[in-house]
C-alpha cells in the first residue's frame, strides 16, 4: 500500500493517510533530537505524501505540539487531519524543577492528570495555542489504561466516561472537533468504553499486531458494527517485530520472553522463505483490518522515516500470509492484505 493512499476514517467526513506521522519521538522520548531533524522529519514525511498527524500535550511536556505546530503551521490547514489529546493540564515551571523521566530536555512544563470537564477545555484550548492552529481534527481521551494508572484505573475509567466525555461530546456538537475517542494501550479499555459511550475512534498502542491479535475477539468487530475508526500504533511491539528476535530484544518495553522469541523466530522463517522484511509484514499487516484506516509510526531520523516509508509498500506476496495462517502463526479471522 502507498504512504498517500487515503481511507475513510469510520464514520467521520474524514480522510487519512494510510501512513500517519507519530510524534512521541520529537517530543525527545528516551533521547534528545534537535529542532532541525523534528522538521526534517515532518517535511520529508509530507513531500512522501502523509496527511495524518497524531500528537498529545504528554510527548515531550507541550515540545512535541510545539514542534508539530511549527513544522505544519504553513501548510494548507484543510490539506491534512491532526489529532492531539486530553488527560493532562500542563502548567509552566523552571526546568530544574520538573521530573522529565522518560522524556529528555522537554517543554517547560509540569503535567497533571485531569479528566474533569473544565481540564478537559483547558487541555484543549492550550493544545491550540501550543500548535498555534486554528483547529484539532481529533481528540483522544489519554492513557484510561491499567497500564499507566494502575491501580486507579477503574475510578480514572469511570472519570473519563462521565466528566471528559460530557467535555468532548460537547466540542463535537460545536463543530470545534469532527471525532472524539480514546487513546490507550489495551483494547479491552477501548472495548469498555465503546459500550458506554458515542465514540468515533480509538487509538490503540501495541496490541493489534503480528504478535497479538485478541482484539479480534469483540472490539474490532463492534468497531465495525459502530463504524468507528481504530489508528494503531506500536505495530513493532516496542521493537521485536522491527529488529527481529536478536539478543536483548525488546517486546512491550520490556526484554522478550522466550516463547515470543520462539514465536518471531518462527514468523522470520516464513519472511525468509517469501522474501519479505518481518517489519515490513508488521506494518502492512494492521492497515487490512476493515477498522483500521491508518497506522501510526513514530521515529527519531530522516533514515529511520525513509525505511519505514519503504517497509510500508514493499510487495508481499498472499502466499507469505496464507504460510503465516497455515503454521498457526497468526489467526485464521485475521484480513491480510
Amino acid at each position: 500500500m502507498q504512504p498517500h493512499h487515503k481511507n475513510k476514517f469510520g464514520r467521520t467526513n474524514l480522510y487519512v493517510t494510510a501512513f500517519g506521522f507519530g510524534t512521541a519521538p520529537v517530543g525527545n522520548i528516551f533521547h534528545e533530537i534537535s529542532d532541525a531533524t523534528s522538521d526534517a522529519m515532518f517535511q520529508h514525511s509530507w513531500n512522501a505524501g502523509v496527511r495524518f498527524y497524531d500528537t498529545a500535550p504528554m510527548y515531550g511536556h507541550g515540545l512535541s505540539e510545539l514542534r508539530t505546530g511549527h513544522s505544519l503551521r504553513w501548510k494548507d490547514r484543510d490539506d491534512y487531519v491532526l489529532a492531539s489529546k486530553v488527560g493532562r493540564v500542563l502548567k509552566p515551571a523552571r526546568k530544574a524543577d520538573i521530573s522529565y523521566a522518560p522524556w529528555t530536555n522537554a517543554g517547560r512544563f509540569t503535567m497533571e492528570f485531569d479528566y474533569s470537564h473544565d481540564g478537559t477545555m483547558r487541555s484543549f484550548e492550550d493544545s491550540l495555542q501550543r500548535l498555534g492552529l486554528e483547529h484539532i481534527d481529533i481528540l483522544f481521551i489519554h492513557d484510561i489504561d491499567r497500564f499507566t494508572r494502575g491501580d486507579e484505573q477503574p475510578a480514572v475509567f469511570e472519570t473519563a466516561m462521565d466528566t471528559c466525555w460530557k467535555a468532548l461530546s460537547d466540542l463535537r456538537d460545536q463543530k470545534l472537533v469532527k471525532a472524539i475517542g480514546v487513546g490507550v494501550n489495551e483494547w479491552e479499555v477501548c472495548h469498555a468504553a465503546l459500550e458506554r459511550r458515542d465514540f468515533d475512534c480509538f487509538l490503540l498502542a501495541g496490541r493489534y499486531t503480528l504478535l497479538e491479535q485478541d482484539a479480534l475477539d469483540g472490539f474490532l468487530p463492534l468497531c465495525e458494527e459502530r463504524n468507528a475508526a481504530v489508528v494503531v500504533g506500536g505495530g513493532f511491539n516496542s521493537g521485536i517485530l522491527a529488529t527481529g528476535a536478536i539478543p536483548g530484544a525488546k517486546y512491550n518495553y520490556s526484554p522478550a520472553p522466550a516463547d515470543i522469541m520462539d514465536k518471531v523466530a518462527r514468523i522470520e522463517a516464513v519472511c525468509r522463505e517469501h522474501d519479505v522484511p518481518l517489519p515490513a509484514a508488521a506494518l502492512q499487516f494492521a492497515v487490512a483490518h476493515p477498522a483500521i484506516p491508518t497506522f501510526m509510526a513514530g521515529t527519531r531520523t530522516v533514515e529511520q522515516l525513509e525505511q519505514n516509508l519503504a517497509w510500508f509498500t514493499h510487495p508481499i506476496p498472499y502466499d507469505f500470509w496464507a504460510a503465516l495462517k497455515s503454521l498457526g502463526l497468526i489467526r485464521e479471522d485475521a484480513p491480510v492484505p
